[in-house]
């Protein structure tokens, strides 16, 4: 998992320097998402981390198991959201629970 987010942040670093404006605009985006609302940012990142098992991304998984321990969720709650995006995309979903379990332990070795 950590090999994998370290070529993700190569690789979008690649793609800001050649493309900033678009890059510029969707990080806008994605602040705006993620600002607090009626939701708060934990909340959102958890609905982050379940969608992403449950479209199956490893990327996601790992960038939003990051940010939502960084928004102040416990470990439970990442497992919990994780086990209802199983509960919405079934068997595949299921075996992306070890992307989720492990970018958990990479995000805790950092600390």
């Amino acid at each position: 998992m950590k090999e994998l987010m370290e070529r993700f942040k190569k690789a979008i670093g690649e793609v800001s320097t050649k493309n900033p404006e678009e890059m510029k605009k969707f990080g806008e985006f994605v602040n705006t998402v993620l600002k607090d609302g009626k939701l708060d940012l934990k909340t959102k990142e958890l609905i982050a981390v379940g969608i992403a098992v449950t479209i199956r991304c490893s990327y996601c998984i790992g960038i939003h198991v990051e940010k939502a321990f960084k928004a102040g969720a416990t470990e439970e709650e990442i497992l919990e959201a994780g086990m209802v995006s199983v509960l919405m995309g079934g068997g595949p979903a299921y075996t992306y629970l070890t992307d989720l379990v492990e970018a958990i332990k990479m995000v805790k070795e950092k600390k």
